[in-house]
C-alpha cells in the first residue's frame, strides 16, 4: 500500500488504521484506502448525477448557476487547503467532501423538505442519511457488495447531523450521536469547507440572477469590509470582475480564521490520535467567536434576501409539486415505475409492507436530476406525452 500518511499530524485520520470497511477487502496496492474511496465516489453514478441537480436555482434556469456537483468540487477544494494547512488527511477530506451530497434530492432544499413530508408515515427522508444510503446499499456496481462499501471513517463524515431514534438504526456508524462524542477532524473539517462555500457560492449566484445586490450586502460586514478593501485597491473596479475579488477575498478570511483558531484548539488540547479527538466534548474544527458572528449575519441574510426571495419561493413551490406528485403516483401505482425499480419496490414491500414500498419510491424519486424529474413529471400527467 502506497505510505501517504508519514506527513500527517497524529491526530489525523491515518489510513493504515482506518477502522475498516462494512466488507473486509484486501488492502489496496498503489492507493490508500481513503484514494480508493475518493475513487469510488467519483466514478458512482449518484455522484454524476449531481451535475444536473441545484443548489438555489433550478437547473434550466440558466447554465451559469451552481450545482451539487460545482458545489461538491468546491467543497473539496476549499477542504484540501485546510487539511493541507493542519496536517490532516487531505484524501480523507476530499472523499467525504464529494460524497456529502450524493443524496441529496431534485430542485435542493425545497425537494428534501416535500420528500420528507411525504415520507412522514414511513420514517422521514433526510439528505444525509440519504447520502448514507447511497453509498452503503444503493449504487450497484461491484460483485461483492452492495453500494461502494467505504470505510468507517469517509461514512462517519457523510453523516453530519441523526437524530437519536434514527442513530439507534443504524451500525456502529450512529454511535457518536448516542454517546455524544465528536468525529474524526477531517469529519468536522469538510462539513464547515460545506458552509464557507455555500454561502460564499449563494451570495455569488444570487448577485449573478438579480436577486440581492451588492448594495444591499454593504450591509453584511463580512461583506462589506472586503467590498471596502478592494475598492481602495483597485477604485475603478466593477461588475463581475469586482464580485470575484470580494467573495475570493472573503472565502480566504474565512479558511485563515478556520485554520488559525483550529491551531489554537489542538495546541490547547494536544489531542494525541484521533480516538482522542473523538473524546473531546468539543469539535476542534471551529471558527473565532467573531468569525462566527459574522458567518451568522451572512446566514441570516441569505435565508432573507435570497431563499425567501417570491422568485425562489415560486421555483421551490413548483418544484415541491412536481416531487409530491411523482410520490403520489409511483405510491398508488407501483408498476409504472421502471422495471428495475419496481423489482427493487416489490422486494423492500415483500419484507417492510407499505413502508418499504415508500422507500423504495422515495429512492427513485430522490436519485432524480432536476432535467429528469421534470420530463418523468410530463409523461405521467401530461397527457400529449403519452411515451
Amino acid at each position: 500500500m502506497a505510505d501517504n500518511d508519514r506527513h500527517l499530524a497524529i491526530y489525523a485520520a491515518h489510513a493504515q488504521v482506518s477502522r475498516g470497511r462494512l466488507v473486509a477487502e484486501p488492502v489496496p496496492q498503489f492507493r490508500s484506502e481513503y484514494q480508493r474511496d475518493r475513487d469510488r465516489i467519483v466514478h458512482s453514478a449518484a455522484f454524476r448525477r449531481l451535475e444536473y441537480k441545484t443548489q438555489v436555482f433550478v437547473n434550466h434556469e440558466g447554465d451559469m448557476f451552481r450545482t451539487r456537483l460545482t458545489h461538491s468540487i468546491e467543497v473539496a477544494q476549499i477542504g484540501r487547503s485546510i487539511a493541507r494547512a493542519l496536517q490532516l488527511n487531505e484524501d480523507l477530506t476530499e472523499a467525504i467532501a464529494l460524497a456529502h451530497d450524493l443524496g441529496h434530492t431534485p430542485f435542493g432544499h425545497a425537494g428534501q423538505d416535500v420528500l420528507n413530508q411525504c415520507m412522514r408515515d414511513y420514517g422521514g427522508f433526510e439528505h444525509n442519511l440519504q447520502s448514507l444510503r447511497v453509498v452503503d446499499e444503493l449504487e450497484e456496481k461491484y460483485a461483492d457488495f452492495q453500494g461502494l462499501n467505504l470505510t468507517f471513517e469517509t461514512r462517519e463524515g457523510i453523516l453530519k447531523h441523526c437524530n437519536l431514534d434514527k442513530a439507534r438504526q443504524l451500525d456502529e456508524i450512529g454511535q457518536r450521536f448516542l454517546q455524544k462524542s465528536q468525529p474524526g477532524l477531517e469529519a468536522q473539517l469538510a462539513n464547515l469547507a460545506d458552509e464557507i462555500a455555500y454561502n460564499n457560492h449563494d451570495v455569488d449566484d444570487g448577485l449573478r440572477a438579480g436577486l440581492i445586490s451588492v448594495e444591499q450586502l454593504c450591509e453584511i460586514k463580512l461583506f462589506r469590509c472586503q467590498y471596502d478593501v478592494v475598492k481602495g485597491l483597485y477604485p475603478d473596479i466593477s461588475g463581475r470582475r469586482m464580485v470575484h475579488e470580494i467573495i475570493r477575498r472573503m472565502i480566504n478570511d474565512q479558511v485563515a480564521d478556520l485554520i488559525n483558531n483550529t491551531q489554537q484548539n489542538l495546541n490547547k488540547y494536544k489531542p494525541g490520535s484521533i480516538t482522542e479527538v473523538r473524546d473531546l466534548s468539543e469539535p476542534m474544527v471551529c471558527f473565532s467567536a467573531d468569525m462566527g458572528d459574522l458567518n451568522l449575519q451572512l446566514k441570516q441574510f441569505l435565508r432573507k434576501q435570497l431563499y425567501q426571495h417570491y422568485r425562489v419561493q415560486r421555483m421551490s413551490n413548483k418544484a415541491g409539486r412536481v416531487i409530491k406528485n411523482l410520490f403520489d403516483a409511483f405510491m398508488a401505482e407501483a408498476k409504472m415505475l421502471p422495471p428495475e425499480q419496481f423489482e427493487k419496490c416489490e422486494r423492500l414491500e415483500s419484507r417492510q409492507g407499505e413502508a418499504g414500498r415508500a422507500r423504495a419510491v422515495a429512492d427513485y424519486v430522490a436519485g432524480m436530476t432536476d432535467r429528469y424529474a421534470i420530463v418523468e413529471h410530463d409523461r405521467i400527467f401530461n397527457p400529449s406525452a403519452l411515451t
